[in-house]
């Protein structure tokens, strides 16, 4: 009979012993999050300052929850780089299963959500409540990333507490393999939420 696991409750190891996964820290496996990325607009900029200075305000009233990160930062950024317009498509909540063929083993989950284009994945993202850190949902992210059901193609995910992003990329092969990129924070001076949006740009591309 097989093992249910739900994606929530899912590590790395897990996903270790029962997909093969392998962490990749060569640096030109990802590529993508670091060259030929897009400019951004003076427009834009002034638009990310304004999400910036609303993440800012919001983190004076704790708890700081999914649905608050949704709508006060991720639902922008996502507006504002067109991924709300064809070709892409969203899906939220979306139910997804992978299965180790020689294990048993069903992982079972939801994405926040999860934008498409042409039939395969463009990005995954898992947002997570403030208080969490990146690596509490790097786990549940590649197990909803391993699901791709388009594996000639590498999937693109990001992880986002409101706080912190982080990218991450997934190759399935004859051996899965993944690679993360530099941490970003929403209150480093500056704006780091710039070079997130270089990034989204970039993935929106392919």
């Amino acid at each position: 009979m097989a093992q249910t696991i739900q994606a929530g409750n899912v590590n790395i190891r897990d996903l270790i012993e029962q997909f093969g996964l392998q962490l990749v820290q060569e640096g030109q496996f990802f590529w993508e999050w670091q060259q030929d990325l897009p400019d951004i607009t003076p427009s834009e900029r002034e638009f990310l300052d304004k999400v910036k200075a609303g993440y800012l305000n919001l983190v004076t009233d704790p708890p700081f929850l999914e649905k608050p990160v949704q709508i006060a930062i991720l639902s922008p950024m996502l507006h504002l780089g067109d991924f709300f317009l064809p070709p892409f498509r969203l899906r939220a909540e979306h139910s997804i299963e992978i299965v180790a063929e020689d294990e048993g083993t069903v992982i079972r989950g939801q994405l926040d959500i999860l934008l498409m284009k042409e039939q395969f994945w463009v990005m995954a993202i898992e947002s997570k409540r403030f208080s969490f850190s990146i690596e509490a949902g790097l786990a549940q992210l590649l197990s909803y990333m391993l699901a791709n059901p388009h594996p000639t193609k590498p999937g693109f995910g990001m992880i986002v507490t409101g706080g912190t992003f982080v990218f991450v990329k997934l190759v399935k092969d004859t051996v899965s393999q993944y690679a993360v990129s530099d941490e970003f924070a929403t209150r480093n001076r500056g704006n780091d939420l710039y070079e997130v949006f270089r990034i989204l740009k970039r993935f929106g591309q392919f």
